[in-house]
């Protein structure tokens, strides 16, 4: 059994993305999308800019731009990185981070993530899926990103 990493927020979060859970890359070094060929980090970086070399540099251009960041996956065991070797899911208490802060949309890194955040979440905030960023997903599309990055 894996358990996946603690929220990234603070009381000016306005956008929750979620994702499933982490990568084996990403629970090597110990924070979310560590897999260097993952489109999530640079897709940051060109919506708002910033430094992205260093974990803290990811951190900042999170909490900067009103990103809280979290897994839906709190726990389960997994062989690989693939989503559809995720097994024996717990899902995280999604309030632990909306009570805190001013999320005003969640935004779903993939399928997996999106169908989890709908078995779980049955709340008033939008639940958007977005085209996963994983290296993996060949219908990766930058714009749909940027657009529901924009905080309206």
């Amino acid at each position: 059994m894996f358990n996946g990493f603690p929220p990234l927020f603070d009381s000016n979060s306005r956008v929750l993305i979620l994702g499933s859970f982490p990568s084996v890359r990403s629970r090597q070094v110990d924070f979310y999308y560590g897999n260097k060929q993952n489109r999530f980090w640079r897709t940051l970086q060109s919506v708002f800019g910033g430094e992205i070399d260093t974990v803290e540099h990811k951190k900042q251009l999170c909490l900067t731009n009103g990103i809280a960041l979290w897994d839906i996956v709190a726990s389960c065991n997994v062989v690989g990185s693939a989503d559809s070797n995720i097994k024996d899911v717990t899902f995280v208490d999604l309030q632990t981070v909306l009570k805190n802060t001013h999320v005003c949309k969640i935004l779903c890194n993939g399928t997996l993530a999106y169908k989890f955040t709908r078995a779980c979440y049955d709340g008033d905030l939008p639940v958007i899926q977005l085209p996963s960023t994983s290296p993996a997903n060949t219908r990766f599309d930058l714009q749909v990103w940027t657009e529901a990055l924009k905080l309206q």
